[in-house]
């Protein structure tokens, strides 16, 4: 194995690339990859090491903490602004107006009454609402 395929597989070791992928890439066997990543300590780097679901970028695994799935909050933001599909809204709430009887939903909050403000001041001051019509 010469320097040069020596750096080479410390560099795609280090970008997280798999022992088989390497040698197929040198087209050295898996096993020797395998030896020479061991005898340096690159040998679990892909185990402490997840990319960043937005960019791709390495972020280091910290051990005995929840494993991060971005390197960054403007990568979280783009990320979960690009697929509100998987947002998970768990606290969905139907309920009836109290006021105009229209039904209606409310997320986050169990204790709600009416569907709108305006519902809501007719019904307390004994008015008639336009919002609901």
């Amino acid at each position: 194995m010469t320097d040069l395929q020596k750096e080479r597989i410390k560099t795609l070791r280090l970008q997280g690339i798999s022992y088989v992928k390497i040698g197929e890439m040198l087209g050295i066997s898996d096993n020797t990859v395998r030896s020479f990543c061991r005898r340096n300590g690159l040998g679990d780097t892909a185990k402490n090491t997840v990319a960043c679901k937005q960019c791709g970028k390495l972020i280091k695994i910290v051990p005995k903490q929840k494993p991060r799935k971005f390197c960054s909050d403007t990568c979280r933001t783009a990320w979960w602004n690009s697929h509100p599909d998987c947002v998970d809204r768990k606290a969905v709430y139907a309920y009836t107006c109290a006021h105009c009887g229209k039904p209606f939903t409310a997320y986050g909050n169990k204790e709600r009454k009416y569907c709108s403000h305006g519902c809501y001041i007719a019904d307390r001051f004994g008015e008639e609402c336009g919002c609901c019509d």
